[in-house]
């Protein structure tokens, strides 16, 4: 099957939210190609960032587009700035923070792609006050396991 081609002007694409402070934009899924990838856009809030989980069968990628990051990547700690770029092997734990007082840009690819299937569900969920067993139950449904809180500045 033939993927079908994508072309998107800055901002515009499949928007979504994952979680409060972190809008989605999607300018290819799996669906757009045949499973392959996802790849989109993270506006990061000011100090957000996501909770520490692990994909079971994702690998991701993450490039800085603006601000200044602290990444976990299993026990290591790296900070992250604009054009620098880290691969989250699946099977292993991680988190990213925006350490900056202002909303920051990263890319991010995820392999293979279906994702926002994933936001699709955690967004309304997220933004509706779901408990932690929701939100936990949410991320086993979509091949993943929340293990912790988000990353804070003094990790």
């Amino acid at each position: 099957m033939i993927s079908n081609y994508a072309v998107w002007a800055e901002g515009e694409g499949m928007r979504l939210q994952s979680g409060p402070g972190r809008d989605l934009i999607f300018k290819v899924t799996g669906e757009d190609t045949n499973g392959a990838l996802d790849y989109f856009i993270v506006q990061v809030a000011p100090h957000g960032g996501p909770p520490l989980h692990v994909h079971h069968l994702q690998e991701e990628t993450i490039q800085v587009l603006s601000g200044r990051f602290k990444v976990r990547i299993g026990d290591t700690i790296s900070t992250l700035e604009p054009g620098c770029f880290a691969y989250l092997p699946s099977q292993v734990p991680h988190a990213f923070l925006n350490l900056t007082d202002e909303q920051c840009e990263i890319i991010v690819v995820y392999t293979p792609g279906g994702g926002h299937k994933f936001y699709e569900e955690l967004g309304p969920a997220s933004h509706g006050g779901a408990d932690h067993a929701t939100i936990a139950a949410i991320f086993e449904k979509h091949g993943m396991t929340l293990l912790g809180k988000p990353l804070s500045a003094d990790d």
